[in-house]
């Protein structure tokens, strides 16, 4: 179901624990065995190691570190080599004898002067400690005995002098010799050092000189190691190469080794500067994956949860670093307004007993008095030019809050701008048979794109292609002005989503004509040289109804809801990770006309939800009450596996919010065999007892949720496609 993970190697909801990627990797990889039965692990995805020892207990920071910020960023300060920075390397490279041949480590740190021949160990992959004789006062890390291929990498090395680098050999006593040491990552003043044991056993070490990482800046490095070639890359900058005489070990035996993060488990080498990122990459250069960068000195391959926080602005002087919290400002009052000039700032308002952290945008709760939803108030009977299939609720910044919405009639449609009285129409867009809006962002640009069924003003009957469109928002018009047209096939959803800091954009197209459902759904991606988006890559789906894109740790997820293929309802969705730049097959799920998934995180259970449609199978009767089913990701089985079962009556959305802590989801149910007047319900989060339904909301025809807050008030908006109506209904909470 999952094999096709196994066969190629490859950014984080941040709250899920890395301890899931852990398992998550026991089923992901594929296992080498050689003549000599030792065992290699060969296409592992990437390994988070920085996480992996933060995130044991994520309610609290491990003894020996500290959690600093420096410029605005976070990072961890290591007290003492701990033990609960150690961890065997087993837990991570599972069923694995031999040390990858060919990999990667990306490093982002911040380096405060050190002593001029004073060694620093960033990491380290060490055997178990033996009984050692040795002598006072003798010096393990500046005599390593062992072959040191030593570049000078303060400008680009040229080819005559790759091939024709001065190979130095030194005789000294030393730990590392005895054959501690099996792989590290260390640095001094002027020179970084990778260390690892090769043939023979004798430590060996790459140095590059000249690395310039001592100028207490943050600095992202990526080490590529491969098969002829060493590569250093600071900060997306031009690659620093040499060619060694010697290939890295493809005998590297690891077993019974110990990783040691910021230290080789000892206080001698503990790194003193600030640690944000360490991420191992085994089988190729994760170069590619961090750069370009618009940061290239924070570039993000994955980031432990706890540092990827939204940095707080406070009064900063110059290349001081200070613990995170004395850095936090927090101003009291009943109302403020956030925008990026205060983005960071925190906000207590005394009369809700809330404390609000601003994102730029919108203020985000941190803490509140605990809410209980209590009972829900129609708050609006909003009239429409025509029936709605969607409604979009985003924010654009000097604005307020809009609202899309997705008319059916080839008059257009309409964006609404939220008031103190509820949605007021602001723009007509033309639209042709709209189902969708999706809104998105790249940097401070706000856009929309429609799926248009009706193809255009000038389609003729036979066609069987529409046009689509994306609209930007003009900050001189203050309208959204169409920006770009894509073909499609009576699309029925856009999703939106970023991956390595690059957007994408992908199109469910449902069918192509009127009886040919199996064709291909289109990833676009944007290319910022010709800034428009171009086809990326397709995806053979069935009669496709909706995307939902997702991350869980560094993995990133595209599901589609699947909902005929010409024959039956009962087809297979299917859930997509991202590998390598593309996205293969990770898992197919039984649906019954899917037209919808909805994925939500409680706690650190990850959950997808699918809205089934009907039961319907050649020309048999259909079946409109049906279960739509919530699937959990089992932690075991690494896999979605059937949590929980809810009678729908041809559900067509699902939408998960929350208040406070408490947990909800409301359905939108369309239509039971007889009638579109039908109660949409919302179900309450209850533990063990899963979702129970709490309460009724009369509906007609309705296709679509949205829940929304603004002013700290809590709200839900629902569109009907069979009547000309929008309804927003206030949620009150005690």
């Amino acid at each position: 179901m999952y094999a096709q993970l196994a066969t190629e190697p490859n950014r984080l909801f941040v709250m899920t624990s890395l301890i899931f990627v852990h398992i998550l990797l026991l089923g992901l990889r594929a296992i080498d065995t050689t003549a000599d039965t030792w065992r290699r692990c060969t296409d592992l995805l990437p390994l988070d190691l920085l996480s992996f020892v933060l995130e044991r207990d994520p309610s609290k920071l491990i003894a020996g570190v500290h959690m600093k910020q420096a410029g605005g960023v976070r990072g961890v300060h290591f007290s003492s080599p701990h033990t609960s920075m150690s961890f065997p390397s087993s837990q991570l490279l599972v069923d694995c004898d031999l040390f990858p041949k060919e990999f990667s480590i990306v490093v982002t740190l911040k380096v405060t002067s050190i002593a001029p021949k004073k060694n620093e160990y960033i990491f380290s992959l060490m055997e178990p400690k033996q009984v050692e004789k040795r002598g006072v006062g003798e010096d393990e890390e500046e005599n390593d005995k062992g072959y040191i291929l030593e570049v000078n990498e303060e400008r680009t090395v040229s080819e005559e002098e790759r091939h024709g680098e001065r190979e130095k050999k030194r005789r000294v006593k030393s730990n590392e010799e005895r054959g501690r040491v099996i792989l590290g990552l260390r640095f001094s003043k002027k020179r970084l050092h990778f260390l690892f044991r090769g043939h023979g056993g004798v430590v060996e070490r790459w140095v590059f000189r000249g690395a310039g990482l001592d100028d207490n800046q943050w600095h992202t490095l990526v080490l590529g190691v491969g098969s002829h070639h060493v590569r250093l890359t600071v900060d997306c900058s031009t690659p620093l190469e040499i060619l060694p005489s010697r290939p890295f070990p493809a005998d590297l035996n690891i077993q019974g080794s110990k990783f040691h993060i910021g230290s080789r488990g000892r206080w001698k080498g503990l790194y003193s500067g600030l640690l944000r990122q360490l991420v191992l990459v085994p089988g190729s250069d994760a170069t590619h994956q961090i750069c370009p960068s618009s940061n290239p000195q924070l570039a993000v391959l994955s980031v432990p949860p706890l540092l990827l926080d939204l940095p707080v602005i406070g009064r900063e002087v110059h290349d001081h670093v200070t613990s995170y919290e004395t850095e936090e400002r927090v101003s009291v009052g009943l109302e403020r307004s956030c925008s990026g000039l205060v983005q960071g700032q925190m906000w207590f308002n005394p009369l809700r007993k809330g404390l609000y952290l601003c994102d730029g945008t919108v203020w985000i709760t941190v803490l509140e008095d605990h809410k209980r939803l209590d009972y829900v108030l129609e708050h609006q009977v909003l009239t429409t030019s025509s029936e709605t299939h969607d409604v979009e609720v985003f924010q654009v910044a000097g604005m307020g809050l809009m609202a899309a919405m997705a008319h059916r009639t080839a008059s257009g449609s309409a964006v609404f701008l939220w008031s103190h009285t509820g949605f007021q129409l602001y723009q007509n867009i033309s639209t042709y048979g709209a189902l969708a809006w999706r809104h998105f962002s790249m940097g401070k640009k706000i856009f929309l794109v429609v799926s248009n069924s009706g193809g255009g003003p000038d389609k003729q009957k036979e066609s069987e292609t529409d046009i689509s469109v994306i609209y930007k928002w003009s900050k001189r018009r203050k309208q959204f002005v169409q920006f770009q047209t894509l073909q499609t096939h009576c699309a029925r959803d856009w999703e939106a989503f970023k991956i390595n800091q690059q957007t994408y954009l992908a199109v469910a197209n449902h069918r192509q004509g009127d009886t040919n459902h199996t064709i291909n759904s289109v990833i676009y991606k944007w290319n910022r040289l010709t800034k428009s988006f171009e086809v990326h890559q397709m995806l053979p789906t069935s009669g496709a109804y909706d995307w939902e894109f997702f991350t869980v740790g560094p993995y990133h997820f595209l599901v589609v809801a699947n909902a005929f293929d010409g024959v039956t309802t009962s087809v297979d969705s299917v859930i997509y990770v991202w590998i390598r730049g593309s996205f293969q097959v990770f898992q197919t799920i039984k649906t019954f006309c899917a037209t919808d998934w909805e994925m939500f995180q409680i706690g650190r259970r990850v959950f997808l939800v699918v809205a089934n449609g009907h039961r319907l199978h050649h020309n048999g009767p259909s079946q409109y009450a049906i279960n739509s089913t919530i699937y959990e990701l089992d932690m075991n089985g690494h896999l979605f596996v059937r949590f929980q079962d809810i009678v729908t009556y041809s559900a067509v959305d699902w939408e998960f919010f929350s208040l406070g802590e408490e947990y909800f989801l409301v359905v939108a149910n369309s239509f039971n065999g007889e009638s579109y007047s039908l109660n949409s319900i919302i179900y309450r989060w209850q533990g063990y007892e899963g979702f129970v339904p709490v309460h009724w909301l009369p509906t007609i025809g309705c296709s679509d949720w949205e829940f929304f807050s603004s002013k700290g008030e809590s709200y839900l908006i629902y569109s009907s496609a069979k009547a000309p109506l929008s309804k927003v209904f206030k949620l009150k909470t005690h």
